[in-house]
């Protein structure tokens, strides 16, 4: 079954009009919203319901589907040659899935050539592509043959090169209030370090075999709102920009918050490791201002804007208000928007939003220590947490 059409086209196309169709920027002229996604083990059954939700689009990030080689879709981060082959014909199942259910698809890569997800790096975070032009020309490879294959498919709404790049913190820089940051960013300047060449770079690439499927851009510092004082618009007129979460990460992590942190009564003051304040809806916006005046400065519309990831661990006290009041903020400056995740099928369940607050449960970790698919266990359900997010789709 196809995915509902949304409120917007409901009273007037016949289900006929619901066919993909090539993608172009005028998808992006009205407010999407949307999710992450990403799996282990592929399942159709999370593209139905992705479907069902009534999801706009899944920015999917595909690379801890199982690889034939060391990285999927790569081959091997460290000596990238060809995509290959087998990964492929398994991604053209993810684009299958996302067409029978009427979803649109931002592909998105969190590994690349010399830059190999943390995740998948043991718990490393890997800085060759911007400390070698070798890897970085790979990874334009990459993606030339990446989008040569995808143009014009019709689940495709837009290609996110590589998730939160974050060259300055191999030297130290984790926050753009880091006195050291302008000055380190303003000396890679033009150089393989620099995020904005490289996006720039990537740019051009794409556009040499696809000239039309927007490209979504992270920028500098994990793509975080402080770093868009330092990122430069791409001159490409089917550009979009990412945002990812507003955090602190402090509160929004469940380790790091560690009890300590509730929103809105007890947030970081930013004082000692534990002080806390309230907050308001007022504090999260004043986050974004570095967005707003880029979006200024450059005359970047609202509908060029992307809130791509964000996130709240579903345990912390005031998740609920917290997501609430993002989403609020997006929607109210009319920014794309998607949650950070869609029902993830791994033993981190903190993201995934229907499980409510609760434990796992002994079912699951009992599946998980025989090594079966626990999946089955997780009791989704409806609840407060999830319902702030549920509510935005049709």
């Amino acid at each position: 079954m196809l995915r509902r059409i949304s409120r917007r086209t409901a009273l007037t196309l016949p289900l006929a009009a619901a066919a993909p169709a090539r993608a172009s920027l005028g998808y992006w002229d009205e407010q999407r919203k949307g999710a992450n996604g990403g799996l282990k083990k592929l399942r159709p059954e999370w593209f139905e319901a992705a479907g069902e939700l009534g999801l706009d689009y899944v920015r999917f990030h595909a690379d801890i589907l199982p690889a034939a080689e060391r990285d999927f879709l790569i081959g091997d981060a460290d000596q990238f040659q060809a995509i290959n082959e087998v990964d492929w014909k398994l991604y053209e199942r993810v684009l299958d899935g996302c067409v029978k259910n009427g979803l649109k698809l931002v592909v998105t890569m969190f590994s690349l050539p010399g830059a190999r997800w943390s995740q998948l790096n043991g718990g490393k975070n890997d800085y060759r592509i911007w400390n070698d032009e070798r890897f970085q020309q790979q990874a334009l490879a990459f993606w030339k043959q990446l989008a040569e294959r995808l143009r014009g498919h019709a689940a495709i709404v837009a290609y996110n090169p590589l998730n939160e790049p974050h060259p300055e913190r191999e030297h130290g820089i984790t926050d753009a209030a880091d006195p050291r940051a302008a000055e380190w960013i303003a000396s890679v300047e033009g150089t393989t370090a620099d995020v904005n060449r490289f996006n720039r770079r990537m740019a051009e690439a794409i556009r040499s075999v696809d000239d039309e499927t927007p490209i979504l851009f992270d920028g500098w510092l994990y793509a975080d709102p402080a770093g868009f004082r330092y990122n430069r618009p791409v001159d490409d007129p089917a550009a979009l920009y990412a945002l990812h979460n507003l955090g602190p990460w402090e509160f929004a992590a469940f380790r790091a918050n560690d009890g300590r942190f509730a929103y809105p009564d007890k947030m970081p003051a930013g004082t000692t490791k534990d002080a806390t304040r309230r907050w308001t809806r007022d504090d999260l916006d004043a986050l974004l201002k570095p967005v707003d005046e880029f979006a200024e400065r450059y005359q970047i519309p609202a509908s060029r804007m992307v809130a791509s990831e964000f996130w709240c661990d579903r345990r912390i006290p005031g998740a609920r208000e917290y997501l609430a009041d993002e989403i609020a903020l997006y929607n109210q400056r009319g920014w794309h928007w998607s949650f950070y995740m869609y029902r993830a099928d791994n033993e981190w369940g903190g993201l995934d939003y229907e499980l409510g607050a609760g434990p796992l449960g002994w079912k699951f970790w009992q599946a998980v220590e025989r090594g079966e698919d626990a999946e089955p266990y997780k009791r989704r359900h409806d609840n407060p947490v999830w319902e702030v997010i549920r509510r935005e789709f049709p």
